[in-house]
């Protein structure tokens, strides 16, 4: 069940202490676990980086309907962590901890997404001190020694006795910007970056309908250029089959793919050819924050690419085409798991996620963070013809452009959160060993 780090690193002798990160799907990997071990890498000696040393950095899955089951071969790949315990090793990893191998005596567990109820159990099973980092809502707070929070609402959310545990740190989301556009300079033109989703309910409508989007918005507005970035939790391969006839909701759209060309002399990356002859370069290397900053737009599924988008000051334009709701189970909590009951999972799908879009208000981050429309969201019956003339009018209109990522920015909040955060989980750490 765990995922160990290639050479045997970090197993040679156990670890004095250890930093477990609690996480789940793809967005909390990309946008709030990696930066925050790259942080902790820089300022403490960890195995598996530093293969001598007594403090181990490890991660956990915890069950999530939204997660790929991807994750942690994803994470694997960054090279960050001693050990990684996937989803379906959670339970396990709970009743006996022992299976995984040695344990530190001594560590901290950091919530870092997905139910922070799952964080409370693991740090209680492994008596580790316990810090959340609290987006929203701080909802256990008797059981952490610290909370980050995002927000001083978070913080003013708490009963009296628990705000002196809590300390604002601000939005991780905010320094995914820092250094971003110096990084692989984008050629010149209007590049608009398509974002179909990364979970199979997104990918099965966003590849067929954005495929067609960029079809049609070609000769709306020539010289424009596609970026489509690949997600770690997901393929080529994948989204090859999403746009083709193995997806049934493909036949409702003209597009599809024709070719994947190898890399240019004026591209680093692979391109898909559509039918039509479009072209869109794939950024098959995660994360793709340098390129996906220099995009003029962005055409996005609802999600945690909304609120990357947003932190990297990218305008875009939300999508959720409801006319194929019966597809579309990719909910959180309680409401995405009926919706995949056998038998019930067209019907419930489609009730629950109507209602979702009825009473949920706004969908993208941006939108729920600032409590009013920062960024165009078209739900209903939409089709590809009409995002690409607003698409087109966008491109048209640099000024408006401009004030939707000037408003982003304001949202965004001041950098440093990370470094906020790595400096609350040090501090619960022994000072002898962080020294």
């Amino acid at each position: 069940m765990p995922v160990e780090q290639p050479s045997g690193i970090g197993q040679e002798f156990p670890p004095n202490l250890s930093i477990v990160f609690v996480s789940n799907g793809p967005g909390e990997l990309a946008t709030w676990v990696r930066p925050l071990a790259e942080q902790l890498h820089r300022t403490l000696q960890l195995r598996p980086r530093a293969p001598q040393s007594l403090i181990s950095l490890r991660l956990v899955l915890v069950p999530c309907p939204n997660a790929t089951g991807e994750e942690a071969e994803a994470a694997a790949r960054w090279g960050q962590f001693d050990r990684i315990t996937p989803a379906r090793g959670f339970w396990p990893l709970l009743l006996n901890p022992r299976r995984e191998g040695p344990w530190a005596a001594q560590g901290v567990v950091v919530f870092l997404g997905g139910d922070q109820f799952w964080s409370v159990l693991l740090s209680a099973r492994l008596g580790y001190r316990h810090i959340t980092y609290a987006e929203w809502v701080a909802r256990w707070p008797r059981w952490n020694d610290r909370l980050a929070a995002m927000a001083p609402a978070v913080r003013e959310q708490l009963p009296r006795r628990f705000r002196s545990r809590c300390t604002v740190v601000g939005d991780l989301m905010a320094d995914l910007s820092s250094h971003a556009r110096d990084q692989s300079p984008l050629p010149q033109g209007d590049w608009v970056a398509l974002l179909p989703g990364s979970k199979p309910a997104k990918l099965s409508v966003g590849m067929p309908f954005l495929l067609e989007v960029a079809d049609r918005l070609v000769p709306l507005h020539p010289g424009c250029r596609f970026l489509m970035p690949v997600a770690p939790t997901t393929s080529l391969a994948a989204l090859q089959r999403f746009a083709g006839a193995r997806n049934p909701i493909a036949s409702f759209y003209g597009s599809g793919i024709a070719s994947i060309e190898p890399a240019s002399d004026g591209s680093p990356w692979r391109r898909l050819i559509t039918i039509a002859g479009t072209e869109i370069h794939l950024q098959e290397e995660p994360p793709a924050h340098g390129p996906l900053s220099q995009c003029s737009l962005a055409l996005t599924t609802v999600g945690a690419n909304t609120a990357e988008l947003g932190a990297l000051g990218v305008p875009m334009i939300v999508i959720v085409p409801t006319q194929h709701l019966g597809v579309m189970q990719a909910w959180d909590g309680w409401m995405g798991l009926l919706a995949r009951l056998p038998g019930l999972r067209w019907c419930i799908g489609a009730l629950l996620s109507a209602w979702r879009l009825r009473q949920h208000g706004f969908l993208a981050w941006p939108n729920i963070s600032a409590g009013r429309a920062v960024v165009p969201e078209r739900v209903g019956a939409i089709r590809p013809e009409a995002i690409a003339v607003e698409a087109a009018d966008w491109l048209s209109s640099p000024e408006r452009l401009q004030g939707q990522r000037d408003d982003l920015r304001l949202l965004r909040g001041q950098p440093g959160a990370v470094a906020a955060l790595a400096e609350e989980v040090r501090a619960l750490l022994p000072k002898a060993l962080c020294d």
